[in-house]
């Protein structure tokens, strides 16, 4: 046998065994409808929203979800989400007009919290830092990402001014509302990346290359993910009309806080240095999620991936199609949640 069929048949054995070990356990399904977005914000809570104005809700854990239909707003589609509790959740709907509704109640009323009714708006994902400051970020408008910031608890929201932003976007640059994970806040960073023509990975206004897969409207960044001690940072995507293709569909930068001054006030400041992959994930991939500060998970049209050491090695552990992961609070386990109402759960550890 030669060195290159024996290294073939040594990768297979290594992916086969790795998805013998892990089990994807569908909880629920709806057919014709497509979850883009999940929000775990304890352990017995679970909300996930998509297509149709359908919003998926547990309250055991993930035993169980209720479908619960957003009157008035059947033909939308709602692909980002960020749940306070069991009562108190928040959805953003893509495409003109651009709105925001908040339920206090479990999802049995909602309260339009934002509109806008400009023909070009396209809200893509929202983000909370804390409790009460939340952003949302849009399809570029004049060549300036659409910045909302809220901080009284999603209550009313505001557009950042134009002059946050050093950069302005590329012709063709936008964002993919894929997975509700394209934009992340720490402390003082507002991070998120764009895809298309350009995919670049913004920080507080300012633009930065990335060496990931773009120069078609397909192409380029679709989600991004950083350890709980903050000393790694994930972008993955790929092209989502060739999801079988693994060149360059992830970027991963160690992050060294260095202290900023001004004047009598101090602050980090990211220094995000690029740090090599020994193998990609297998395909085109929308989410990714770090368990903790060494298992990461990542999923898309191509399949569920993993990785055991901060995202420099990758197993697939499953061929099934998942559009968003996200850890649960206190336990072992990561939802997913993708296309026909799908959602489905893993134990990783």
């Amino acid at each position: 046998m030669s060195f290159t069929k024996i290294i073939f048949s040594l990768t297979f054995l290594i992916s086969i065994n790795a998805m013998s070990q892990y089990s994807i356990n569908t909880v629920t399904e709806r057919k014709g409808v497509s979850l883009r977005a999940l929000s775990i914000p304890n352990k017995k809570t679970i909300w996930a929203s998509g297509s149709s104005g359908s919003i998926a809700r547990s309250v055991d854990g993930g035993v169980h979800f209720e479908w619960i239909l957003v009157e008035g707003y059947s033909n939308r589609d709602f692909r980002a989400i960020h749940a306070w509790n069991e009562q108190e959740a928040i959805i953003v709907a893509i495409a003109s007009p651009g709105i925001i509704l908040k339920t206090k109640d479990g999802g049995k009323t909602w309260k339009k919290v934002f509109e806008n009714k400009d023909a070009s708006i396209f809200l893509d994902a929202i983000h909370f830092k804390n409790d009460s400051n939340g952003f949302v970020i849009g399809d570029p408008i004049s060549n300036t990402p659409y910045l909302l910031n809220s901080d009284n608890y999603g209550e009313e929201w505001t557009e950042v001014e134009s002059n946050f932003f050093k950069d302005s976007i590329i012709k063709e640059e936008s964002f993919f509302a894929a997975s509700n994970s394209n934009l992340t806040i720490t402390e003082n960073e507002i991070y998120f990346v764009t895809g298309g023509m350009k995919s670049r990975l913004w920080l507080n206004g300012v633009a930065k290359d990335i060496p990931i897969v773009q120069g078609l409207k397909s192409t380029g960044a679709n989600s991004i993910a950083i350890s709980p001690n903050k000393k790694y940072m994930l972008i993955v995507g790929g092209d989502f009309q060739n999801d079988t293709g693994k060149k360059n569909n992830i970027v991963r930068y160690q992050i060294n806080n260095q202290t900023k001054s001004s004047g009598n006030n101090y602050k980090m400041n990211p220094i995000l240095n690029e740090i090599m992959v020994d193998s990609n994930p297998n395909g085109y991939k929308s989410s990714v999620i770090f368990v903790n500060n060494e298992i990461v998970i990542a999923c898309g049209s191509s399949g569920v991936d993993i990785s055991k050491n901060k995202g420099k090695s990758w197993n697939t552990i499953s061929n099934e199609s998942f559009h968003v992961v996200q850890k649960q609070p206190d336990t072992n386990k990561v939802f997913f949640a993708g296309k026909d109402g799908r959602i489905a759960s893993l134990s990783v550890l």
